[in-house]
């Protein structure tokens, strides 16, 4: 079982979401939990426990960490990942977002699907870096690193 059944995210030093990334949090967890692909690949000539997995998602000290336990609390990995390639991709995908939550209110349909598209070509931008990032560490499939990337987003909010 290649995949993640539960996830924690560490945002207790971080300041309050707003609501629309409250709701971008929400949402991106569930579908995560929902559908995933998450395998660790053996390294060092070490075997890796098997999934399920724990994902537990922070940043620290400028970096951003993955701490991963099977479901009976056994470590299986822990790596920490330069936040520098993330943060123009998560500076465009703020701005991007905020444009998108103000046309939803003021906007015809028209120009909100306009930037909608624009809002999804950034996202997976950043799900790529996330995947080139995570080589060698943790394969994802596309859609399991565009969730992922959304909680990074929602932790480098406060960070």
């Amino acid at each position: 079982m290649s995949r993640i059944s539960h996830i924690e995210l560490d945002d207790s030093n971080l300041p309050p979401p707003t609501p629309e990334i409250e709701q971008e949090r929400k949402v991106a967890l569930f579908d995560l939990i929902e559908e995933n692909s998450f395998t660790l690949p053996a390294r060092d000539g070490r075997t890796v426990p098997d999934g399920p997995y724990h994902l537990g998602l922070a940043i620290r000290d400028k970096r951003l960490v993955f701490d991963i336990s099977t479901e009976d609390g056994q470590k299986a990995a822990e790596f920490h990942l330069s936040l520098s390639p993330f943060r123009q991709v998560v500076k465009d995908y703020y701005q991007i977002c905020e444009s998108y939550f103000t046309a939803v209110k003021t906007l015809p349909p028209s120009q909100i699907e306009t930037i909608d598209m624009a809002r999804r070509g950034i996202h997976n931008e950043g799900s790529r870096v996330l995947q080139e990032r995570l080589e060698g560490k943790a394969e994802v499939d596309t859609d399991t690193a565009r969730r992922l990337f959304t909680l990074i987003c929602v932790l480098h909010f406060g960070g």
